[in-house]
């Protein structure tokens, strides 16, 4: 039975604003993030949903308990759906990136999976731990509807595999915070995972949500 996947980028946090480099770091929503998950939530009510999960990081969490609270359900926490690890990275924008560690930035931009920054995660890491988390929860949900609420290289890990995209390629797609991501998923019996986009990037409920900022 095929399992109906929502995946779900958080909403806006400030840094994401800035264009800084958030990993593994702890960063709270934005308060256009905050309305995005309520928009996201009313978008949501009327969906058949069983299941809610969220990376853990607050930024998914706060995105994924309005969904979750409108169905009754709890959200329950999949640490393998965490942002990748950037290390150094982490807490500047790609500018200071640029300036700071030209040698290591121009490698970050060739997309070797097996490359990462001090202190951090490669590409392949990401990947392996990401799949590990979908197949299990697919194989768990079988023939339900289940929201992710996560991050945007876990969402690109998922893009990739679903459309048999490799790490290296150019990076085309969006991964839009609080936009709906719509996927059917199946695990084989050889645990092979199988995933198909149905719709990607549906933000109907987002467009006027920044109009609805106090100024």
């Amino acid at each position: 039975m095929k399992t109906k996947l929502l995946l779900i980028r958080h909403g806006e946090t400030a840094w994401n604003a800035e264009h800084r480099i958030q990993g593994q770091l702890d960063i709270p929503l934005s308060p256009l993030g905050v309305l995005q998950s309520a928009r996201l939530a009313e978008c949501l009510a009327n969906e058949p949903i069983d299941a809610v999960y969220s990376s853990g990081q607050s930024r998914a969490w706060l995105t994924a308990a309005p969904v979750a609270a409108r169905h009754g359900l709890p959200v329950i926490a999949e640490p393998r759906l965490r942002e990748r690890s950037f290390g150094a990275f982490e807490g500047l924008t790609l500018d200071e990136i640029a300036e700071r560690y030209p040698v290591e930035f121009r490698k970050w931009r060739e997309r070797d999976p097996g490359w990462r920054p001090d202190g951090g995660e490669t590409g392949q890491q990401l990947i392996d731990r990401v799949l590990s988390a979908v197949a299990d929860i697919v194989a768990q949900r079988a023939g339900q509807t289940v929201v992710l609420v996560s991050h945007g290289g876990v969402l690109d890990v998922v893009y990739r595999t679903a459309r048999t995209l490799q790490w290296h390629a150019p990076r085309e797609h969006q991964m839009l915070n609080a936009a709906v991501n719509r996927l059917t998923a199946s695990v084989a019996p050889s645990a092979q995972l199988a995933l198909s986009i149905e719709l990607w990037g549906e933000i109907v409920h987002l467009q006027e949500a920044r109009d609805e900022l106090p100024v």
